[in-house]
């Protein structure tokens, strides 16, 4: 409501998605993660190093337990192929490089890279997939390899229903382009979003226009609660998504054999202008059948599974199953290291199997991202193996967890059972099962362990230096660490090491070697998650946080689709309770046109806020429209603009409304996890974020 220090912070909204920054770059110049010594095999760091011993023998063990004679997985990959497009990159509207496959060319030469766990690096092959694929004769197509996630293309009698049409407009309107350019010219007779992650619904305006669905020519089908989800997973915890975001994803992290290789459920995130226009059919039944354009679907709700508000979809007459993200190539995240609820993995499990036993029959399973497989008893192992062991993290961590295995143990003992261990369909490309385990005790029992010492734990670096004094200073750790490097214990490494370098944060020696140990756990990682995490970290430690941009993932579409009490809700976050010691004040806040009332208060150095309501003597009310307020909030228009216009009535003393703007916080993107990582200058993080209005909070540009 106020103009706010957002609108040039980087503040990314979270799970609209600081899931998915990228870093674009103009038109004029080469992607610059673009790496041109990959292909050599080639480090892109100058103090960067190559697998060690220890993991080339890591390598070797994993190699000869994991069944790579099955090669299923790449008959299906390429099984409807029909065409790749003439081109690699797709460019931004804004002139920028939305997206990009050649940066990952050197993984089809046929090369084994000792830097990327076998098993991971045969899933980045897999990813490879670019271009136009049938997967049902004249029936169900995907064009895959633009974005994260796969578009599909479902052909109606006269034209095409969009499944999931990727995170940002470009490569959506290229892949619509491509696939009528390809079979002939369809227009777009309904979009259906899977669930309520970007990936998913972003690039919307590629493929339809907001006019037509607003007249009701396109519906937009999507499950109950969707709008909701879509904007609130993590707006609360938005910039610190965003960071964490950048670690997990490695999204500006050179895309190298020793760096960057895939994103498990497809290569990266689009980094094009993402979008968001409301559903219009919402599936609110367990199983819920719905005609489209002659194509008949029975969409089955999924809450609480891979998204808090998700469906998969039937198709009954040809006896095929969309799985969403519930099923893909992957062991999926419990938890997410960028940060989000901790989802659950018995339900999960329990969606699968209602899948597996209503549409016994399926002949033909696709999804969001990833490859199809054909035929029942194909689908059926594939269904049981992730079913399984969603079952069994859950089962098995609550097993032990009632025997007194601790959070802060359980990832060391519980074994993924053999037989599952040896499909690629439950490998943990995206997921790790040692952190879905400990998600799953964090979910029933919460991160205590149950030790007293850990109740009122103290910060890193208060704690550091006593650890340093009891290991007889800097050189003594530093001399441990090499040996443990050396002899491939690189978690002990990383735990000492760290240790020192909370102590001693300018000690560049100490924080180069743990950068060699976080490298080598990388090269030895199968999730990408951890893999990233490791190398993004260790790049960090040696050189600094990278700058770059942001694809600016919360666009006018999203910020507009925010209830105003959400954003509300954030302004409590966004100021800082130390400075608003002895304020004490209420507002009102009246927009006409949507009928809602709200009664802001500050008490106790605490913002609150309850819609419905308002005071009499309220020190101040102000007065507008909620479609003048999104002007605000995109930082279009100022507060002091629209009052000068007749679209802002202030009335009553304005204190508080100056007050408050004066103790907002800043969020930027770029906050350190080691100390002194930090560069000279602030990460960009590209025009017009989201923003709470014009010049009230100029004072901090």
């Amino acid at each position: 409501m106020f103009q706010s220090k957002f609108a040039r912070s980087g503040y990314v909204l979270g799970s609209v998605m600081a899931l998915l920054l990228a870093a674009p770059v103009s038109a004029e110049t080469a992607n610059p993660l673009l790496d041109l010594n990959a292909a050599k095999g080639e480090h892109f760091h100058p103090q960067g190093k190559p697998a060690s011993a220890a993991t080339l023998e890591l390598r070797k063990s994993v190699k000869a337990g994991l069944p790579f004679e099955d090669e299923r997985d790449f008959e299906e990959h390429r099984r409807g192929f029909l065409k790749t497009p003439p081109f690699t990159k797709i460019m931004a509207d804004a002139g920028h490089i939305a997206w990009d496959m050649e940066s990952y060319q050197f993984l089809l030469q046929g090369k084994d890279f000792p830097s990327i766990h076998p098993s991971l690096q045969r899933q980045a092959i897999l990813n490879m997939g670019y271009g136009l694929y049938e997967v049902l004769p004249d029936k169900i197509y995907q064009v895959r390899g633009f974005d994260l996630a796969n578009i599909t293309f479902i052909k109606g009698n006269t034209g095409w229903i969009v499944f999931d049409p990727a995170t940002t407009a470009e490569p959506a309107r290229a892949a619509l382009k491509f696939i009528n350019d390809t079979l002939g010219e369809r227009p777009v007779t309904g979009v259906v979003y899977s669930h309520s992650h970007i990936d998913h619904f972003g690039g919307v305006r590629g493929v339809v226009d907001e006019a037509d669905v607003r007249g009701g020519r396109v519906p937009i089908i999507a499950p109950e609660h969707f709008l909701h989800e879509a904007i609130s997973e993590n707006v609360f915890a938005g910039n610190a998504m965003s960071r964490r975001s950048r670690i997990q994803y490695a999204t500006i992290l050179a895309r190298n054999p020793h760096g960057h290789v895939d994103q498990s459920i497809g290569k990266n995130v689009s980094a094009g202008a993402p979008g968001l226009i409301a559903p219009t059919v919402s599936v609110s039944q367990p199983f819920q059948e719905i005609s489209v354009d002659g194509v008949k679907m029975v969409f089955q709700n999924t809450p609480d599974t891979e998204a808090p508000a998700g469906m998969n979809t039937w198709f009954p007459e040809w006896k095929a199953f969309w799985a969403g993200e519930n099923v893909t190539a992957t062991i999926h995240n419990i938890y997410t290291l960028r940060g989000a609820p901790v989802r659950n993995s018995l339900n999960w499990s329990k969606e699968i199997n209602a899948a597996i036993y209503n549409f016994a029959d399926m002949e033909v399973l696709f999804a969001s991202h990833s490859w199809p497989r054909w035929g029942n008893a194909r689908i059926m192992e594939v269904l049981r193996a992730q079913r399984d062991l969603y079952a069994n993290m859950n089962n098995q961590a609550l097993h032990l967890a009632n025997q007194g295995v601790t959070i802060n143990q359980v990832h060391n003992t519980y074994e993924v059972p053999e037989s599952l261990q040896r499909q690629w369909a439950a490998r943990s490309y995206h997921g790790a099962v040692k952190n879905n385990v400990r998600a799953i005790i964090n979910r029933f029992l919460g991160f205590w362990d149950g030790n007293p010492a850990n109740l009122d734990p103290l910060s890193p670096a208060d704690i550091a230096p006593l650890y340093v004094e009891m290991m007889g200073g800097a050189q003594p750790i530093l001399a441990k660490g090499r040996e443990l490097n050396a002899a491939g214990r690189y978690r002990e490494s990383g735990e000492i090491l760290s240790r020192l370098v909370f102590a001693q944060p300018t000690n560049q020696d100490a924080r180069n070697l743990l950068a060699d140990a976080f490298e080598q756990l990388g090269y030895q990682n199968e999730s990408t998650s951890f893999r990233n995490t490791y190398l993004q970290l260790a790049a960090e430690l040696r050189t600094g946080i990278a700058a770059g941009i942001a694809a600016n993932a919360n666009g006018p579409d999203v910020v507009r689709a925010m209830a105003t009490e959400q954003w509300l809700d954030f302004l409590g976050i966004s100021m800082d309770s130390r400075k608003a010691e002895g304020m004490h004040w209420t507002i009102n806040l009246v927009t006409p046109d949507n009928d809602e009332k709200f009664l802001v208060e500050m008490s106790n150095a605490t913002l609150t806020n309850i819609k419905g309501f308002i005071k009499s003597d309220a020190e101040l009310t102000i007065t507008l429209n909620r479609s003048d307020l999104d002007q605000v909030m995109v930082g279009a228009k100022t507060f002091e603009q629209l009052e000068t216009e007749g679209h802002a009535r202030f009335e009553g003393d304005r204190r508080p409304f100056n007050e408050l703007r004066s103790i907002l916080t800043v969020f930027t993107p770029d906050f350190e996890i080691f100390p002194a990582t930090a560069n000279a200058r602030s990460v960009p993080t590209g025009v017009k974020p989201f923003q709470f209005g014009g010049d009230l909070m100029s004072v901090v540009e």
